[in-house]
């Protein structure tokens, strides 16, 4: 134990880990995951596919430049709790409005440092993703346990973090008009769709198919989110009415969701795949992109066999899908995340490729 340890993480598996508070200091049960960034914590902590997850930060540093406010992913942080080695609360940059804690306290996420993140990490990685229990130092054991044991995750994490009214994202000069349904959509997909003349609706989750075609859209992205996709019913099933209606991009999440409502199947990885250094492979071009990637679950490469959709690209590290397509329905999806915040910037090209779509698809619809 730590001298003076103030928190410690209770593992379902009976590991402790000792450290000190930051941030809130409520207890939390929460999926336990790492994050292999070396920056961009503040675009992880308001990233909503976090939501209900303790992530650990491989990357030992964090906090050193503090919170700035053009870098958030959303203004209202779900992340369920953060573990780091070494905590800076004395941030240098020019940029700064608030140090990581403030942050954190404000939303009440909790946190701990001074832990072995190495081998917490190797941990995750051996064992995998599992329960986690974030308390105080001195809860017994056996309590913990008993506490862990008892929870179960929750499986509506889209219908918490989805907006629940729609919002307007107006550019200069707009060419397009894009609806976007948000299942936990991160702000820089917004604004790589702004970049590119698209004016963008953001829908909630459960918007209806009638209510999309309302709108008059040129195209439609399925968001990013948190969760397992089979539990995102009205989503799959707006996917399913009105594909081929609209040119589509799916993102992460959006693409679990598109690919189970073409009759694929997904299923849950060990500890899924948290970092900016994810190598990807596009096979059409043969050209490998270094890729930003956050997810937990993954479409079965199989049950793509008896579907319209056809597999584009494939992770180079397990073989997962990262990508598919229909191109008579205008459809594409990649599981990765090319608005890449944090990350590289190999997969931009993917927005570009949205806006050629629905270009084609107006001067069709002219001719």
């Amino acid at each position: 134990m730590l001298p003076c340890a103030d928190r410690k993480l209770i593992t379902e598996d009976g590991d402790e880990y000792y450290g000190y508070a930051f941030g809130a200091t409520e207890d939390k049960i929460t999926e336990l995951v790492f994050n292999t960034s070396p920056v961009g914590y503040q675009e992880i902590v308001s990233d909503p596919s976090y939501t209900d997850q303790t992530v650990v930060m491989a990357y030992p540093l964090i906090g050193n430049y503090g919170i700035a406010e053009d870098d958030f992913e959303t203004r209202a942080p779900t992340i369920g709790a953060l573990a780091v080695r070494d905590y800076n609360d004395t941030p240098s940059n020019f940029r700064s409005v608030k140090t990581l804690g403030e942050l954190m306290r404000e939303y009440n996420i909790s946190g701990i440092s001074g832990i072995d993140t190495r081998r917490l990490v190797r941990s995750i990685r051996d064992l995998g993703s599992r329960k986690v229990l974030m308390t105080g130092a001195d809860t017994p054991l056996d309590e913990g346990l008993a506490l862990i044991n008892a929870y179960s995750l929750p499986h509506d994490a889209v219908a918490r973090v989805s907006t629940a009214e729609v919002r307007r994202y107006k550019t200069d000069n707009p060419r397009y008009h894009v609806v976007a349904v948000d299942c936990g959509i991160k702000s820089n997909i917004i604004r790589s769709l702004n970049r590119r003349a698209c004016d963008v609706t953001v829908v909630p989750w459960n918007v209806s198919p009638s209510e999309v075609e309302a709108f008059s859209p040129d195209g439609v992205v399925i968001s990013n989110g948190p969760g397992d996709p089979t539990d995102v019913i009205p989503v799959i099933e707006l996917v399913k009415a009105i594909r081929g209606r609209y040119p589509m991009f799916g993102i992460c999440l959006g693409h679990q969701i598109i690919s189970l409502a073409y009759g694929a199947k997904t299923y849950k990885l060990k500890f899924g795949h948290r970092g900016g250094n994810h190598p990807v492979r596009n096979l059409a071009t043969g050209r490998i992109e270094i890729t930003s990637q956050n997810h937990s679950y993954a479409a079965d490469a199989d049950s793509f066999k008896n579907t319209p959709l056809k597999v584009t690209h494939l992770n180079l590290l397990d073989k997962t899908v990262e990508g598919a397509e229909c191109e008579a329905d205008m459809v594409f999806s990649v599981q990765y995340h090319p608005e890449s915040a944090p990350g590289p910037q190999d997969s931009a090209y993917l927005f570009d490729r949205f806006v050629n779509l629905m270009e084609a698809k107006k001067l069709a619809e002219k001719n």
